[in-house]
């Protein structure tokens, strides 16, 4: 049996959601590594696209930042941000907008502004960037985020970034046409809007996690697909990019420090 970790686990999954015909808009963070490990793997013409304005990049190891120059080194070419929005993202020519978030609701609601009351947070977080245009443009949206307490609430401190809305029905009744969040992936499960409501419901449980551990691990009485499935184990190949890909990564910033 191949020994991986619940990070492992979590990033190579959402790697094998991303196809190789696909134009994404990558997150830093998580997002930027499930989407290169796509890329290395089973998907090697995937475009991906940063906010900077990079597009059709190939880093050899994961950017600290949107301007991080390995990004600019390795694109096929750049473009202004203006133009990235303008007429990338809001002329709808991106597939699949990848982004992580701090807190998250049932609803799909982003949180990445602050932790508290606005006027005097708990913690000032990095804020939106374009997460709310990248999730309003993007024929849909995939979400990569650690399973706690903390980040899946009742309600979330301040809505950066619209899933489906407060109620569920929101992005419908704003007129927005993409489909918003289709798949969150944790390092417990998989989660996927319930027709209908909209609500994230647990589809996939990963090896070894149980309904309680889920439960225990959410703020909200969540709920489960009526026979969720159990998420395919990493192999070794999967395990051994990634881990080459983080390797390669540490040991470039490290210098560079």
């Amino acid at each position: 049996m191949i020994a991986y970790t619940a990070s492992e686990m979590m990033v190579v999954t959402a790697s094998r959601a991303l196809r190789n015909d696909h134009v994404c808009f990558v997150g830093i963070g998580a997002p930027s590594a499930a989407c290169n490990l796509a890329r290395l793997t089973h998907a090697p013409d995937i475009a991906l696209i940063y906010e900077s304005g990079t597009i059709g990049v190939r880093p050899d190891i994961l950017p600290l930042s949107i301007g991080d120059g390995e990004l600019a080194d390795t694109a096929i070419v750049t473009v202004s941000v203006p133009e990235m929005f303008q007429y990338w993202l809001q002329g709808g020519r991106i597939d699949i907008g990848f982004l992580g978030a701090a807190q998250l609701d049932r609803f799909g609601n982003i949180n990445t502004t602050v932790i508290g009351h606005y006027d005097r947070p708990k913690v000032r977080l990095p804020g939106a960037g374009g997460a709310p245009e990248i999730a309003t443009h993007c024929r849909e949206v995939y979400l990569i985020i650690e399973h706690s307490p903390r980040a899946f609430v009742e309600e979330v401190d301040f809505v950066t970034t619209l899933g489906f809305g407060p109620t569920g029905a929101e992005r419908s009744a704003l007129g927005i046409e993409t489909k918003g969040p289709t798949l969150v992936v944790t390092d417990l499960a998989l989660l996927r809007p319930e027709q209908g409501s909209n609500e994230l419901i647990v589809t996939s449980l990963h090896p070894g996690v149980t309904r309680e551990e889920v439960m225990e691990k959410t703020g909200w009485p969540i709920r489960f697909a009526p026979e969720p499935g159990e998420t395919p184990s990493p192999t070794e190949t999967e395990l051994d990019v990634l881990r080459g890909l983080q390797e390669r990564t540490a040991a470039a910033h490290q210098k560079e420090g």
